[in-house]
């Protein structure tokens, strides 16, 4: 297992992130326990949760992966071995989170709200990094294409920054991300940080994978320059890398087939640079997961790739593939599909 610096903060945190947002919905609190266990014994030290999860978000299920994680910490007394990060939803009509029953937004009293639950339900007194899960920018998000007119009512970056603030001072967060953010979002961020004196983000957790090098950007220089490191999310493409929804199949259990929500790698050319990913991976000996996983884990912005799985074989066939060996013949390659089939699910 390789460590790497979470940003200025100190930490070395895993190159392996555990993704968590299927507990409590598709996988249960014991199933959840396991794959916890697992990755520990492997090497991993990160876990990624969010106040949202399990997916798809309801009511019903709203926190219960905070909780599973809690139960978790409980029962095996180590939590400071674990570098835990979760997030608070962004802006959203989402009424379910708060005991208002309003809106979300990422105002202080919300942002106080949020982080106070998250605890209790993770059973800690503090959290490694707390992430804004998406802006409270109006902005086209997981998946959006095009233009929007960028509207000026959202909370300004330093009133979100002061209340983060007080919970940094307070010892209940240690340090700050943001997830689901531009390269101006994260600059105005960090502009205001130094010339205010408040907390520096330390990460940013975005999409990232063979379908969608979007990142490459204006983030991946902003990361790079900034020491502002890319947790990946959905390295799979939400499993879409591995092949098994090719030709319109949906297997049973799986997460497209129980919910479908697959629509941001469903879209003009997404299946044929699929296929074309699958066909790289086999002519150079590897597993599509193994060529999908490895990318990511060797991009120089790249500070840990979060993994998901709903069953243990999957784990185990996730964190295996990062043991493969990065050959310039596959940068190659990697280059060439991406020169082929331009990001094609942004």
């Amino acid at each position: 297992m390789q460590y790497r610096p979470l940003g200025r903060t100190g930490l070395n945190i895993s190159s392996i992130g555990l993704g968590t947002m299927t507990w409590g919905q598709q996988n249960s609190e014991a199933q959840g326990h396991e794959q916890m266990d697992y990755a520990v014994a492997c090497g991993v030290n990160f876990f990624d949760t969010a106040e949202l999860y399990a997916v798809p978000p309801k009511p019903e299920t709203q926190g219960s992966t905070e909780t599973i994680i809690g139960t978790w910490f409980k029962a095996r007394q180590n939590r400071d071995k674990i570098i835990l990060a979760t997030k608070i939803a962004g802006r959203s009509p989402m009424n379910w989170f708060r005991e208002d029953g309003g809106k979300t937004r990422l105002v202080p009293a919300q942002i106080d709200e949020a982080v106070e639950k998250s605890l209790k339900r993770l059973q800690t007194d503090y959290i490694d990094l707390y992430q804004l899960h998406w802006p409270d920018r109006k902005l086209a998000l997981f998946g959006g294409h095009g233009y929007t007119d960028y509207p000026e009512d959202f909370t300004a970056f330093a009133v979100i920054l002061e209340a983060l603030e007080r919970h940094v001072q307070k010892g209940n967060i240690r340090h700050i991300g943001v997830s689901n953010e531009t390269a101006w979002g994260v600059m105005r961020y960090l502009n205001e940080a130094e010339k205010r004196g408040l907390p520096r983000i330390a990460s940013i957790q975005n999409a990232y994978n063979l379908l969608n090098r979007s990142f490459e950007t204006g983030l991946a220089e902003t990361s790079l320059r900034e020491d502002v490191g890319l947790l990946a999310y959905s390295p799979l493409g939400q499993g879409v890398l591995s092949g098994k929804y090719l030709d319109g199949a949906r297997p049973e259990g799986a997460r497209g087939t129980l919910f479908g929500r697959l629509e941001r790698y469903q879209g003009p050319g997404a299946e044929t640079a699929i296929k074309a990913s699958m066909d790289c991976a086999r002519n150079h000996g590897l597993s599509p997961v193994q060529l999908a996983l490895k990318f990511c884990d060797t991009r120089p912005f790249v500070t840990s790739t979060l993994i998901g799985a709903t069953t243990m074989d999957q784990l185990k066939e996730n964190i295996e593939a990062f043991d493969v060996t990065w050959s310039d013949e596959l940068e190659v390659a990697a280059n060439a599909l991406n020169v082929a089939h331009r990001s094609p699910c942004p």
